[in-house]
C-alpha cells in the first residue's frame, strides 16, 4: 500500500507513506497482565510484516496490552516515540534496556515522511492521544484514553480536515478492574455484563467532534487465565461492530481494516481467531496456594506508606494470599478498607516494579470493599484510589503532597488539563482540589 493505514491487533495502527512507517502500541507477540490477556485474533503475517517494517514506533502509555516488552524484543531497530508523560519512566526504563527513544511535546507536530506527521499529547493519567495527519486526512487515536482535556484542541484540529477518523477504546466495559465481591464473598456483577448498547454514543462523540469515521479499537482482547476467563462473559465479540450508525453521514469501519487512500478502498482484514481457553495460573507463575514471605508483608507496607493521599481517606489495605490475611495499616481513623485477594507471585512482582494496575486489570485478583464508599464498585476505586496509586504514583513518581501539587501543575502549565466524565469528572475535581490550590 502506498499511502493509508491498517489496524490489527488490540491498538495497532499501522500508517504507510510508501511503504509501512508508523506502528502504534505494538502487541504482536505474548500475553499481558500476568497471562490473563491475549489478542482476541491472531496477528496476520501480512500485518506483521508490515509493523515489522516501520520505522517507528509510538507507545501511548505503561500497560502491557500496549507497552508489550515481549513484542519490543524483536523491534529493537526501531525509533521508539514517547508522548511527554510526566517523570519519564517510560522514556528512562526504555532507554537503559537499549532502545532508542524521543519524547514528542504536547501539542507539537512532527515530520515522519513526506506525507505523514503525528502530533501527541499526554495526559494527567498517564495516558495519551495522537493525531495523525496522512495524506491531507487526519486520524485520531485516543486509544485508551478519554478526554483529559485535549478536547478543545482535537475539535480545532479536525476542523481543518474533510476526511477524519476516530480509534478509540470502546465495548461494554471489561478493559479495567472489575472483579469486585461483596463482605459474603459473592460476585458483584460489573456493569459490562449487562451488554448495554453503545454503538449510538459513539455516533454521539463523532458529532460532538465533528468527525466521519469510526474503527473499533484498542478493545481487542481475550481472557484465558482459568481464575479470569469468567471476564470473557462481559468482553466486546467482534460482530457487536457489524452494523450502521443511524445518520447516513457517519462510517462504522470494520474491526479491523485497510484503508487505501490511492484507491479510495477500504476493506476487512479477517485475522484467525483465537480459541477460547482456560490455562492454569500456575503455567504464568502463579499458584494461589502460595503465602507470603518472611519480609514480604514490609514490602507491602513500605510500597503503600509512599502514597499520602491514600491517608486522606482509607483506613486500611488487606491482603489475602493463599487464604491467610495480612492487613496493612493506612489511616486508623478512616473506616473504609480494601480486601485483595491475589497470588503471591504477581503481587509481588507489581511491587518491586510499582506496577500495582497490571493485577487489577488482569481480574484474576478478587477486590471486596469494607465500609460506606463515596461510589459503588466498580467506580468506587476512582478518583482516589487507582489513578493516585497506578497513574500519579507508580507511573508518574508523584506521591507526596508536594510531588502531586508539582505533577499537576506542570501539567496546567502545558494547557492540557480536565477530566474524563467517564471516571466521573466531579469527583475527580474534588479529588484534586488540594493539589490545584
Amino acid at each position: 500500500m502506498d499511502l493509508g493505514f491498517e489496524t490489527i491487533g488490540n491498538a495497532c495502527l499501522i500508517c504507510h507513506d510508501g511503504g509501512p512507517v508508523l506502528a502504534t502500541d505494538p502487541w504482536i507477540k505474548g500475553p499481558a497482565y500476568f497471562g490473563s490477556w491475549t489478542t482476541s485474533h491472531e496477528i496476520p503475517e501480512e500485518q506483521l510484516a508490515h509493523v515489522k517494517a516501520a520505522k517507528y514506533l509510538w507507545i501511548s502509555h505503561g500497560h502491557p496490552d500496549h507497552l508489550s516488552q515481549e513484542s519490543l524484543a524483536e523491534l529493537k531497530d526501531k525509533e521508539i516515540l514517547l508522548p511527554d508523560h510526566y517523570g519519564g519512566r517510560i522514556a528512562r526504563e526504555l532507554t537503559e534496556q537499549g532502545y532508542r527513544v524521543r519524547i514528542l511535546k504536547d501539542g507539537v507536530w512532527t515530520q515522519l515522511s513526506p506525507r505523514l506527521r503525528i502530533c501527541s499529547i499526554a495526559d494527567i493519567c498517564q495516558d495519551a492521544i495522537l493525531l495523525v495527519e496522512l495524506g491531507g486526512r487526519l486520524l485520531v487515536n485516543s486509544n485508551d484514553a478519554g478526554d483529559n482535556g485535549a478536547g478543545p484542541f482535537v475539535l480545532e484540529t479536525v476542523k481543518k480536515y474533510s476526511e477524519t477518523f476516530l480509534l478509540a477504546l470502546t465495548g461494554y466495559g471489561d478493559a479495567d478492574m472489575i472483579n469486585y465481591f461483596d463482605e459474603s464473598g459473592q460476585r458483584i456483577p460489573p456493569p459490562a455484563m449487562k451488554k448495554e448498547p453503545f454503538i449510538d454514543e459513539i455516533e454521539n462523540i463523532l458529532r460532538a467532534f465533528g468527525i466521519k469515521h469510526y474503527v473499533p479499537f484498542s478493545s481487542q482482547h481475550k481472557y484465558q487465565r482459568a481464575d479470569s476467563v469468567w471476564t470473557n462473559a462481559c468482553a466486546t465479540p467482534p460482530e457487536v461492530y457489524a452494523t450502521k450508525f443511524r445518520g447516513s453521514d457517519k462510517v462504522l469501519l470494520p474491526i479491523f481494516c485497510r484503508y487505501d487512500f490511492v484507491k479510495e478502498d477500504v476493506r476487512g482484514i479477517r485475522p484467525k481467531a483465537r480459541p477460547d481457553v482456560a490455562l492454569p495460573p500456575e503455567q504464568f507463575g502463579d499458584n494461589w496456594s502460595d503465602e507470603l514471605e518472611p519480609g514480604d508483608v514490609a514490602k507491602i507496607r513500605a510500597y503503600f506508606a509512599r502514597f499520602e493521599h491514600l491517608k486522606t481517606f482509607l483506613g486500611w489495605i488487606n491482603f489475602r494470599v493463599g487464604k491467610k490475611d495480612n492487613r496493612i495499616e493506612i489511616d486508623r481513623r478512616h473506616p473504609l478498607g480494601i480486601t485483595f485477594e491475589t497470588p503471591r507471585a504477581s503481587l509481588m512482582t507489581v511491587i518491586e516494579w510499582q506496577i500495582f494496575d497490571d493485577i487489577l486489570i488482569g481480574n484474576f485478583t478478587k477486590t471486596t470493599l469494607h465500609g460506606r464508599w463515596e461510589r459503588p464498585a466498580p467506580f468506587a476505586v476512582y478518583p482516589d484510589f487507582n489513578p493516585f496509586v497506578t497513574k500519579y504514583g507508580d507511573n508518574g513518581g508523584a506521591h507526596t503532597t508536594a510531588e502531586l501539587k508539582a505533577y499537576f501543575a506542570e501539567y496546567r502549565r502545558r494547557g492540557f488539563f480536565g477530566f474524563s466524565q467517564h471516571l466521573g469528572g466531579e469527583f475527580n475535581r474534588r479529588a484534586l482540589a488540594p493539589y490545584l490550590a
